[in-house]
């Protein structure tokens, strides 16, 4: 039963890995972006969006392993 708990805890751990690049990516791409007007703001609201969510959920993650 414990190596059951363990080997949750690894995957809870690689899905806190996998939110954690994926949130700050998004959130960098967002800075980054080379577009203007209108399109350029849409692009930053939804990887911002997307960012801060994948961020929120990396929150949920570790609170789970903890």
């Amino acid at each position: 039963m414990a190596i059951l708990i363990e080997i949750g805890n690894i995957v809870l751990f690689a899905g806190l890995l996998l939110t954690l690049i994926l949130g700050l990516s998004c959130i960098v791409m967002g800075v980054i972006s080379t577009k203007s007007g209108a399109e350029a703001i849409k692009e930053r609201i939804e990887y911002g969006f997307l960012g801060v969510s994948s961020l929120a959920i990396m929150g949920l993650i570790a609170y789970a392993i903890s």
